[in-house]
């Protein structure tokens, strides 16, 4: 198998790579910050890079290099915007989870009877702890 037939071949799964991302954007299948979309983009235009810049065809070599630096930040814009958006999400969860805790202990207190809450301290065991667990 000869160099400019792995280059062919590349540069023939560079451009249906390139064509699935679009497809799949434009039917709604895959949003345009989705990590497969910028994957798949990615994935093209290295491979077609890589053809491009075989043949010695450099505008398409630069265009393809510029559309993979757009990719690679895409991707850390959008893992940075999901791990803010799971921050925020478990700091809501935890304000919601605190309010409840606190009507729940206010309805409690409010709703015992006055007569069934034991206010005295509880009692003293006649043995100490330290001398029960001695004899243990």
């Amino acid at each position: 198998m000869s160099l400019m037939l792995v280059v062919t071949v590349l540069g023939w799964v560079g451009a249906i790579a390139g064509l699935v991302a679009y497809a799949m954007v434009s039917r709604g299948r895959w949003s345009a910050d989705s990590l497969a979309f910028q994957g798949t983009n990615m994935l093209a235009a290295v491979t077609l890079l890589s053809v491009a810049a075989a043949n010695g065809i450099w505008p398409s070599a630069a265009s393809n290099m510029a559309a993979l630096l757009i990719g690679v930040n895409a991707v850390f814009t959008v893992v940075r915007g999901k791990k803010r958006a799971a921050k925020e999400r478990v700091a809501r969860e935890a304000a919601a989870l605190r309010a409840v805790e606190d009507t729940v202990s206010d309805v409690a207190a409010d709703h015992v009877p006055d007569h069934l809450v034991d206010h005295a301290p509880a009692p003293r065991p006649a043995v100490s702890y330290r001398a029960y667990a001695e004899a243990a």
